[in-house]
């Protein structure tokens, strides 16, 4: 038999798959596998603005806020680097955000931890996981978070690029622009492993952010002037 915390890791998942309406609760997930507090997801810097996407409670908001008005802080870490940035103590952090630092020292907060959303060369946001008590996530645990912070990212740009009419359609009317697009989506899904919907999301995403249309990159796709693999990878 699973464990419980198997199984709530396994419902977390399957929730942040299905959350596919925008009024969906994107951090709820992350309390039932985690054992944390709270939690925020936001997106960070171009092209998607900076905002607080989703927040569990007024604390894991008032810490995004924290870092969006000071400039600095674990989610602009871990987006810049890539990597989770774990305090177990938030007392007694680096000095790599001392402003926020203190900031923070006029909160119940006790822990942090940061989990950077991308998707590929796409940077998208961060994810805020908090504890009112000090102490650490285990291996699996951040292996966990690492999972549902990447399903998160695909909802949360899939989200964005149905918010904003101006982003260039998937498909045109053309016979042919509907074949390469597809046509790109196969590779795609061959190339990544990716289910066909992330597939398309991805070119979606790519596409967005660098200013084209899909019906370009799925051209370019095609002819092998993008290489996929290595753009999913951010290399």
């Amino acid at each position: 038999m699973p464990s419980t915390e198997r199984r709530a890791f396994a419902a977390a998942a399957l929730e942040l798959s299905e959350a596919a309406e925008g009024n969906s609760d994107l951090c709820r997930p992350f309390l039932r596998a985690l054992p944390i507090t709270g939690a925020a997801i936001s997106t960070l810097g171009a092209p998607f603005g900076t905002e607080t996407v989703c927040a569990s409670d007024d604390r894991a908001a008032q810490i995004d806020e924290f870092q969006f008005d000071l400039g600095e802080g674990p989610c602009w870490e871990a987006l810049t680097t890539r990597r989770p940035v774990l305090s177990a103590d938030i007392r007694h952090t680096s000095g790599s955000w001392p402003i926020f630092a203190r900031a923070i020292e006029t909160t119940d907060v006790g822990s942090l931890f940061a989990f950077p959303m991308f998707i590929g060369s796409l940077n998208i946001g961060a994810v805020d996981l908090y504890s009112t008590r000090p102490g650490g996530l285990s291996t699996a645990q951040i292996d966990d978070a690492t999972v549902l912070v990447a399903l998160a990212a695909r909802q949360v740009l899939r989200r964005a690029l149905l918010a904003r009419p101006e982003v260039p359609d998937v498909i045109d009317e053309a016979g042919y622009s509907r074949r390469v697009v597809h046509q790109a989506t196969g590779m795609l899904l061959a190339q990544l492993d990716l289910p066909a919907a992330d597939a398309l999301l991805v070119l979606r995403g790519y596409a967005f952010s660098h200013g084209r249309t899909v019906r370009d990159v799925a051209t370019d796709v095609v002819a092998r002037k993008i290489t996929f693999p290595a753009e999913y990878d951010g290399s």
